[in-house]
């Protein structure tokens, strides 16, 4: 195996693990849910929440794009 391989892989394992993470720490988007604890949170609390909720969506995004590519490029075996 070359070395250009060996570093897309770690990059590829690397990419998964956050993926995984990412994921976990998203919070779920159930029905009826928000309209129950939706009461109780301030205007502050929501948009705070939602920025920090966007950041993990556009990160997971980008990630699951690099995922991809380094799917493809890995298994065409060109290195």
């Amino acid at each position: 195996m070359g070395a250009l391989r060996i570093t897309l892989m770690v990059i590829f394992i690397l990419i998964c693990i956050a993926l995984v993470i990412l994921v976990l720490m998203q919070e779920g988007k159930s029905a009826g849910l928000g309209a129950v604890s939706g009461a109780a949170e301030t205007y502050w609390g929501k948009n705070k929440g939602r920025s920090m909720e966007g950041k993990l969506v556009k990160i997971t995004t980008g990630l699951a794009l690099g995922f991809m590519v380094l799917a493809v490029i890995l298994n065409l075996n060109l290195f």
